[in-house]
């Protein structure tokens, strides 16, 4: 691989031009398919295999005309200090509204009046209108969402309080502010690295083109493929990061090579055999990680995995020829002032011991101590992963400012926190001899486990299928809410034996507790899945089996630490105000899974860059100590900076509003804080240096079952010019020059 990866950079670095307009043509006509294609409905949301989603599709079959799946808004009022709802002014000013709603959208479904519905509390403070559309949040247009805000305006001015809870007004969060700090953070640090502004923006001009052209086409697939919105800011996220991480592992290595006198050709031959090499074995981690998603069977994740999987790919592709060619155009530029002015004195610059040969020095001398540190510290850290609880956010997770969480707290007062997240109870009574007592039975059996109210069963026009509207006593994301939800699935299996009735229980509450357990339930597997392969590809790539264990427990280590903080934070509450969480709750189900997959993939990153600088330097002869040392001094700083980037670019992502977003953004950051500079830079070391030769063993048998990759490029070393001048040299480079 290293030697055709070779010939790869040699290639590009002549035909840049070339390179380079093919990589312009295709950021075009990604572009203009994204600014002409039908803009992309919402991500249709199923579980398949869980109950909700069966008793949801039953809704649809035999009851379509309830748009099941359509949004809904809870406009809430309020009466003011010493009067009711019911008062005639503030009736009149709610029938009123009423009737604004029915006529403001053809999107609308159903407007339903509170005083027929008897949607007001006991004490008369508090009524709310509930508004049902025909489609979905994510279709709902811009009009109507403007109707819908505007419909309690006047209310408003009569002294009632108006606030509307409900997904109706659900937007994805616009996060273009914390890309760009992201790519600051990113710049500064880039600059301290390089010491050159072409050096530190070549790695940023190429991976913003791999995210345009990865974001770009996503956006112009995303109405055929049915991708989310959420698809392509995961792919941004990731595609960002990589994408910078990969450009700054070719350009050190370039100028590595530069500093140590080579033509600026053959500069960057070595730096894509090389540094390349480790590029695409990085690249593969991350994408298996991506692409393992699918194991968890949720068609949403899958997309967003696949989708960004391949904008991971891009960013490889980039990487191994648009950045060598830009090379080709920076010139001289690319080096730093101070080893320009060496280079035309015709001096090789001091090569002082650098922070990361002190350090790595420093881990040699104690090894036992820096690992027992690092360990028992993120053990420490990773304590209260062990109380993880998952859900998804409700209302009751948004900003205190916003109308829908002054809604939900509108409606908790009024009527109980249950009322903000009620249960949909589906009876299936088409082999029941008796569907009414069926359904009766159903509804007695339900209030005999106690909860806040039971709403009579409602039969469709076949009557073949009823509907039980469940409020609980508490909140949407308690542990006691999920607990109504299984004693009324145990009290259907009891059901359906007695009377052929099958109970199936749906509704937001529902779906969001079958979601968590569907994600709960893949979570090892997909461990297992990705831990495995990615085990057996570090395998090629190390020639040993102790190097690929070693990174795969490290990186379980940093994972289950990282949750341990995100649990801390979100859901005990520890520091919240920092990081501006308004309300403890469950972690959200999806981020466990998601943040293995994602954090995997870009530890391996830090593993095959430093690990293969080591192992190269050991394949070349020097022993198992010293090449710790050689890995860290080449190493360790691009480590730190791409670490520090990556981190850069999740971080910004807490400051979104959105709890979801808040959250992947400081459970993204703090793990690769964790993998980069506790496991990779601390543990990894100390580890090797008491394994010495033995973290290189492979056996001769597994050793010849295995093909050769020669990721460090020890074939490419022997086939180039081993002495300068020397005939067999000149001979063999010019055999490897000819593509």
């Amino acid at each position: 691989m290293a030697t055709f990866l070779y010939k790869l950079g040699r290639l590009t670095f002549r035909r840049r031009r070339f390179v380079a307009l093919i990589w312009v043509a295709l950021l075009a006509v990604a572009g203009i398919g994204a600014a002409t294609a039908p803009a992309a409905t919402s991500s249709s949301f199923s579980i398949p295999g869980t109950e909700a989603q069966r008793a949801f599709d039953l809704l649809e079959q035999r009851n379509p005309g309830t748009s099941a799946d359509g949004a809904t808004a809870r406009v809430v009022f309020k009466a003011p200090e010493g009067e009711k709802v019911t008062d005639p002014a503030n009736k009149s000013e709610i029938t009123g509204i009423v009737k604004e709603l029915e006529t403001g959208s053809k999107q609308i479904a159903s407007v339903a009046d509170p005083f027929a519905t008897q949607a007001v509390s006991k004490n008369g403070s508090t009524a709310y209108i509930s508004v049902s559309y025909q489609v979905s949040s994510m279709e709902l247009t811009d009009a109507t969402r403007d109707s819908l805000e505007d419909a309690g305006k006047d209310a408003q001015k009569s002294g009632m309080k108006v606030e509307i809870g409900g997904d109706a007004l659900q937007v994805m969060p616009h996060t273009g502010t914390a890309e760009i700090i992201g790519v600051v953070i990113a710049a500064i640090v880039l600059v301290i690295t390089f010491g050159s502004l072409v050096a530190a923006g070549l790695p940023l001009v190429t991976a913003l083109v791999g995210v345009g052209i990865g974001v770009s086409t996503i956006t112009a697939l995303a109405s055929v493929l049915d991708l989310g919105s959420t698809t392509s800011i995961l792919a941004m996220m990731i595609g960002l990061a990589v994408g910078i991480d990969y450009a700054l592992f070719i350009v050190s290595r370039y100028r590595a090579e530069l500093a140590e006198g080579r033509e600026r050709e053959e500069a960057a031959g070595r730096a894509v055999g090389t540094a390349g090499s480790a590029v695409v074995f990085a690249g593969l981690t991350v994408v298996i990680a991506l692409v393992g998603l699918a194991v968890v069977n949720i068609p949403m994740l899958t997309k967003m995995g696949f989708a960004a999987a391949g904008t991971v790919a891009i960013a490889v592709l980039i990487a191994l020829t648009l950045v060598p060619a830009a090379l080709g155009f920076a010139g001289k530029r690319v080096m730093g002032r101070k080893a320009r002015k060496a280079a035309e004195a015709e001096q090789s610059p001091e090569a002082k011991p650098n922070m990361g040969t002190r350090w790595a020095r420093f881990v040699l001398r104690k090894p036992v101590w820096v690992m027992l540190v690092g360990v028992l510290g993120l053990g420490i850290i990773a304590v209260p992963a062990a109380s993880l609880e998952m859900g998804l956010p409700d209302d009751g997770a948004q900003p205190k400012s916003t109308t829908q969480r002054q809604a939900y707290d509108m409606l908790s007062d009024g009527f109980g926190p249950g009322f903000n997240g009620p249960l949909l109870v589906v009876v299936d009574t088409k082999n029941s001899s008796d569907g009414k007592a069926a359904a009766d039975r159903v509804s007695e059996e339900i209030e005999a486990i106690g909860v806040g109210a039971v709403i009579p069963p409602a039969f469709n026009k076949a009557g073949d299928t009823a509907t039980i509207t469940v409020i609980p006593k508490d909140r949407p994301s308690s542990h006691a809410t999920e607990e109504v939800v299984h004693s009324i699935r145990d009290a259907g299996a009891d059901v359906k034996s007695d009377t052929g009735a099958e109970v199936l229980v749906t509704g937001a509450t529902a779906m969001n507790i079958d979601f968590s357990q569907k994600m709960n339930d893949a979570l090892l597997p997909y461990l297992a899945l990705v831990v495995g392969l990615a085990f057996l590809l570090l395998m090629l790539v190390f020639r040993s089996i102790l190097v690929p264990l070693k990174a795969a427990l490290g990186f379980l280590l940093s994972v289950v630490a990282a949750l341990g903080a995100v649990v801390a934070v979100f859901q005990w509450g520890w520091l919240g105000s920092l990081f501006g969480v308004e309300q403890t709750g469950p972690i959200m189900s999806m981020m466990p899974i998601f943040m293995v997959g994602v954090v995997f993939g870009l530890a391996m990153d830090y593993e095959v860059f430093l690990v293969t600088r080591m192992r190269e330097a050991y394949v070349h002869g020097e022993s198992p100590g010293q090449a710790i040392v050689t890995g860290f001094k080449h190493g360790a700083r691009v480590v730190t900076a791409a670490a520090v980037i990556m981190m850069a670019v999740f971080s910004g992502f807490i400051g979104s509003s959105e709890q979801m977003i808040k959250m992947i953004g400081f459970s993204l950051a703090i793990a690769v804080f964790f993998d980069a500079f506790v496991v990779r830079m601390a543990i990894v070391p100390a580890v090797l240096a008491l394994l010495g030769k033995r973290a290189w063993w492979l056996p001769r048998w597994l050793d010849r079952a295995l093909p050769n990759v020669d990721v460090e490029g020890e074939k490419l070393q022997k086939q180039l010019t081993v002495e300068p001048g020397s005939e067999g040299g000149e001979s063999g480079e010019r055999e490897l020059v000819r593509v």
